[in-house]
């Protein structure tokens, strides 16, 4: 189940925003170390409700994957797309904890997605994974995404690969 972020969920939040970090991957978009965790839900607010969001920030939905009350994963739906998204990020940016990776749930995960972001009338939706993710470029070819190109990241990191579901 895709759920928002409450205000209880700031322990398991911030450590798989810990964990997640290690492996080279932002959990919690635009958490900061330190930040009061109300501060947090209510930005993901802002954010999804189109309020005061930055220049670099579109509106986006922020919703924890929670499995019978453990939190395997995250996703990010982008409402619109912006010169950055459309070059490297995509509608879509999905994550699953490590401890609770092969079990399905990054399919389903992305899944739940699509429906969201079609609801903000994405007729095609945009999906993109490092180019040496083998695990993601899977899910989203399961989920039905066609590769459109290989494109160099904007600040130097590992190349992306574009898919398109339709």
């Amino acid at each position: 189940m895709l759920r928002p972020v409450r205000d209880s969920d700031e322990q398991v939040v911030v450590r798989a925003h810990t964990v997640m970090r290690s492996d080279g991957f932002e959990f919690a978009g635009g958490y900061r170390d330190g930040m009061p965790f109300a501060d947090y839900v209510s930005m993901l607010d802002e954010q999804r409700h189109a309020r005061d969001v930055t220049p670099a920030r579109v509106p986006a939905t922020f919703l924890l994957a929670d499995v019978d009350g453990v939190v395997v994963g995250r996703t990010w739906v982008r409402h619109v797309l912006n010169a950055r998204l459309l070059a490297i990020g995509g509608h879509i940016g999905y994550g699953v904890l490590p401890e609770h990776r092969r079990r399905g749930h990054a399919t389903e995960i992305l899944r739940q997605s699509l429906v969201i972001a079609r609801s903000f009338d994405a007729r095609r939706v945009l999906v993109t994974c490092d180019v040496d993710n083998v695990a993601s470029a899977r899910t989203i070819e399961r989920c039905g995404g066609v590769l459109e190109n290989i494109v160099d990241d904007l600040d130097g990191g590992p190349r992306k690969r574009r898919y398109w579901i339709g």
